[in-house]
């Protein structure tokens, strides 16, 4: 039975406090269901590179999580993917001073809740083929980025009609 990738997410907090400036390198990846994220937009291992140092006041991890997705453009809904990454500055400590940090419980912490955290948070939403996106005619149904099309695509409320015809003086 092979061990559960999240293990190594896991760091024995004690041995790294006896001696400030210890470091403890973490490079893992794994299937993102197995943080509790069973999201089809993630195409890939979610990768972790993460070093946890020690210092007078508690812990830091700092690195980063890479993140492969792939989704529909929210405008046209052509393929888009990508690859998010997420930059890492966490502070653990035993009695948590600064607002921030995590307080650390019992000899161990458990960076997964953390891991998993961030990949729901960077995972994005409705994501753009590109930033000029013109999306699909809502009257015809063609795509806008290959061809404009010459429908009348404004949002008319015949409620307001009256209003057309009333002209104030200026």
């Amino acid at each position: 039975m092979a061990p559960n990738p999240l293990y190594l997410l896991r760091v024995n907090a004690r041995e790294l406090l006896r001696v400030p400036g210890s470091t403890r390198s973490i490079d893992t990846s794994f299937d993102a269901a197995g943080l509790g994220v069973p999201d089809a937009r993630i195409t890939g291992p979610v990768a972790v590179e993460l070093d946890v140092v020690s210092n007078i006041d508690g812990l830091v991890v700092s690195g980063d999580i890479s993140i492969p997705w792939s989704t529909a453009c929210r405008r046209c809904l052509t393929d888009v993917a990508g690859t998010a990454v997420v930059d890492v500055e966490e502070v653990y400590q035993d009695e948590v001073v600064d607002e921030d940090a995590y307080a650390i419980e019992g000899d161990q912490i458990d960076l997964a809740p953390a891991v998993r955290e961030y990949v729901l948070i960077e995972l994005p939403d409705g994501p753009l083929c590109r930033d000029d996106c013109a999306g699909i005619c809502p009257v015809c149904g063609a795509d806008r980025n290959e061809s404009p099309c010459e429908c009348d695509t404004s949002v008319r409320d015949e409620r307001w009609a009256a209003l057309d015809d009333l002209h104030l003086d200026e």
